[in-house]
């Protein structure tokens, strides 16, 4: 079974008196490479779904590369070193 990036939700449409619901899933294969960042670069984030975040970018063959933030640097004279 594909691994879950969030839980099901439902998409309804239509007005009220014919209203439709579509299952929509969401699997972490179908996540975008900004997106699967975002999430392991927040901190309030879930381990275990920060975990299967990297190994969905490893899966893609895209190679992290992890830095510690000093506090007296910004992230522009980070990004300007790599």
């Amino acid at each position: 079974m594909p691994t879950k990036f969030k839980p099901d939700s439902f998409e309804y449409s239509g007005s009220w008196g014919a209203r439709t619901s579509v299952l929509k899933r969401s699997y972490i294969k179908a996540t975008s490479k900004k997106e699967l960042f975002d999430y392991i670069n927040d901190p309030s984030s879930k381990p275990k779904i920060k975990q299967k975040c990297v190994n969905e970018l490893v899966r893609r063959g895209i190679k992290l590369q992890w830095i510690e933030i000093d506090s007296g640097k910004s992230m522009e004279d980070i990004v300007g070193k790599l």
